[in-house]
C-alpha cells in the first residue's frame, strides 16, 4: 500500500543479533505498548464502529505477541525487564497536528507508519536469524506487522478523504525517514 522513505541498513541487524536478549526485552515492551495503544484508540473513539472492532482485534493480537516474546525471553534464561523510553515514538508524537480531526488522522497514519517500520525490521531479523523457532516466529511477526500497517491506512481512508490521507501520509513518511536516519543503531526495534 505504501513504502517507507528510509530503509534500515544491515548494520542495524548486526547490532540486534549481537545483543539479542536486549532486543527481545525491547520487542516485548513494544508489543505491550502496541496493545495499550489499540485499547486507547477504542477509549478515545468509541463511536467509530470499524475502528473499535479493528482495535479490539489488534489489542488482543499484540498482547498474544507480547506473551510469545515473554516465552522466548524465559526460554533463554532471562526474565522481563523494565520498559525503556522509545525516542523514535516520542519523536513521531511531535508530528501530531492540533485539531480533533487532524489529530485523529495523524494518529491513524502514524500508527500505520510505526507498523510499517516494525514490518521492515522484523523481516530483517527473521532473515538474519539461523533456522529454528525464533526465525519462524519473527517471520510470522513480520507478516502480522505488514497487515497492521495496511489496517491503519484503510481506517484512515474510511474516515477521511483519500487524497488528503495520501498527502499527509507522504509528509509523515518523509519526517519518519529523517527521524530514523538520525537514530543510532542499537539492539532495539527503533
Amino acid at each position: 500500500m505504501f513504502e517507507l522513505k528510509y530503509h534500515t541498513p544491515f548494520e542495524w541487524t548486526e547490532k540486534v543479533l549481537a545483543d539479542f536478549d536486549t532486543f527481545l526485552q525491547d520487542h516485548a515492551s513494544a508489543e505491550k505498548k502496541a496493545s495499550g495503544m489499540a485499547v486507547s484508540m477504542i477509549s478515545h473513539y468509541p463511536d467509530r464502529t470499524s475502528l473499535v472492532r479493528a482495535m479490539a482485534d489488534l489489542a488482543i493480537e499484540e498482547l498474544i505477541h507480547f506473551k510469545e516474546v515473554i516465552k522466548i525471553i524465559e526460554a533463554r534464561g532471562s526474565m522481563l525487564g523494565d520498559d525503556e523510553k522509545d525516542t523514535y515514538v516520542k519523536s513521531l508524537r511531535k508530528l501530531f497536528r492540533h485539531g480533533q480531526q487532524e489529530f485523529f488522522m495523524d494518529r491513524l497514519l502514524i500508527g500505520g507508519v510505526i507498523e510499517a517500520r516494525g514490518y521492515e525490521r522484523f523481516s530483517l531479523v527473521s532473515q538474519a536469524l539461523p533456522e529454528g523457532p525464533e526465525k519462524e516466529f519473527y517471520a510470522q511477526i513480520a507478516a502480522s506487522e505488514k497487515t497492521h500497517k495496511n489496517l491503519f491506512i484503510e481506517l484512515a481512508y474510511e474516515y477521511f478523504d483519500k487524497a488528503d490521507v495520501d498527502i499527509r501520509l507522504d509528509e509523515l513518511l518523509i519526517a519518519e525517514g529523517e527521524i530514523c536516519s538520525k537514530l543510532p543503531f542499537r539492539a532495539a526495534l527503533h
